[in-house]
């Protein structure tokens, strides 16, 4: 079946997130896709809504077997199914691996710039942040491992949150990288909570490492934290999983997830979720397809038009990853100016963390006339901005 990615899906007045916006502005910032969600997985939806009942969900066994074959056929990665707990989202099984796996006053390591939430998860449960930023030479990002080991070696960091794929560079990690991750934070006793949710979004050609999978010490010391949601543009549906092989971390993650209430499936989650893994594929290599053309676009247009942009390469995500160091120090200042200049709505970098701060990321998951619409009026406003900052 052929998908149509260039159908402009009109999101205004339904509540959405993205998109409840003034009518004059394009949102391009947060994680959500504007695309149609494939067919298979809107059937399934519509056969369960029609039982006609709305009561409480179980997880069935079909649920864990989802999971395990498309692990196993997509990345070679073989999951037990009694390593899988149900949990509603990737940031709520975070925020209660935090509450679980540390004490208040603890430390949380991240790699920063990264996943703007992971801040969240760790300041709002009374734990502290330890920003250890990666490794950035003007044109790439990798991982600083001597500061990494300094970081780690304090007695007070007792849990790494690890992007893998990493947001908001897109960078894919390697099998070294990965397993020298694993071997510090067994060095020093650290848990490693791996967020995988971006996985299945790579560009064609290019495969992610599970952390899980690297090593019998990587696998012992981690609690990996996966979804369709991102993967098939269903994040309202709030179906994921936590994947822990060691029964000890396993059990204690499943004792909070239940406390905390979010262990439990809405109607539609299991039935989303098992149709994705079982029918989504095709769906997904065009998705893959048609998003990679939209990076080229980028890279095109940027070259031409906006030079003084640099487009981060990524093997990774729909996110681009936009250093606008030669003209700007605060990314915070430059994404109010586009956004009031021309109506684009980007994320600014500085949430991101310190490393980010003359950053911005885009959102190029969308049609791409909606796109062109985008450069266009990141064009126009940085223009407009450098023009501004000129006659100072």
């Amino acid at each position: 079946m052929k998908y149509d990615f260039d159908k402009v899906i009109n999101r205004r007045n339904t509540n959405s997130l993205k998109w409840d916006v003034a009518e004059n502005e394009l949102p391009m910032w947060v994680a959500d896709m504007d695309y149609p969600v494939a067919q298979p997985i809107m059937e399934a939806i519509k056969e369960k809504l029609q039982v006609g009942a709305l009561g409480y969900s179980i997880v069935p066994e079909a649920w864990n077997e989802a999971y395990v074959t498309w692990w196993r056929e997509r990345h070679n990665f073989q999951i037990e199914p009694e390593w899988l707990v149900f949990t509603t989202g990737v940031l709520p099984a975070i925020s209660s691996a935090v509450r679980k796996l540390t004490t208040p006053g603890e430390k949380v390591l991240i790699q920063t710039p990264v996943y703007n939430n992971f801040f969240n998860s760790i300041v709002n449960n009374g734990r502290l942040v330890v920003e250890s930023p990666l490794k950035y030479d003007g044109k790439n990002y990798s991982m600083d491992f001597e500061r990494l080991e300094e970081d780690l070696s304090d007695p007070q960091v007792s849990l790494m949150i690890l992007c893998n794929p990493q947001n908001p560079s897109g960078h894919l990690w390697s099998n070294y990288e990965l397993f020298k991750v694993g071997e510090l934070c067994a060095k020093y006793n650290v848990t490693v909570i791996a967020d995988e949710i971006h996985c299945d979004l790579t560009d064609p050609g290019k495969k992610y490492i599970p952390f899980a999978s690297v090593s019998d010490t990587c696998r012992d010391i981690s609690v990996t934290c996966m979804a369709p949601t991102k993967t098939f543009n269903i994040a309202g549906v709030n179906s994921a999983a936590v994947m822990v092989p060691n029964d000890y971390l396993r059990h204690k993650m499943w004792r909070r997830l239940n406390t905390d209430e979010v262990a439990e499936p809405n109607i539609i989650a299991i039935e989303a979720t098992i149709a994705a893994f079982k029918y989504g594929a095709e769906w997904l290599d065009q998705l893959r397809e048609y998003i990679y053309e939209n990076k080229k676009v980028c890279q095109e247009y940027m070259e031409n038009n906006i030079p003084d942009i640099y487009m981060v390469p990524s093997d990774a995500t729909y996110l681009l990853w936009l250093d606008c160091s030669s003209f700007c120090d605060d990314s915070v200042e430059l994404m109010n100016f586009i956004r009031k200049e021309s109506g684009l709505y980007l994320s600014e970098g500085a949430e991101f963390g310190a490393a980010g701060r003359q950053f911005l990321r885009m959102n190029i998951a969308c049609p791409r006339s909606v796109l062109m619409d985008g450069l266009e009026r990141l064009e126009k406003s940085i223009r407009s901005y450098i023009k501004s900052k000129f006659d100072e």
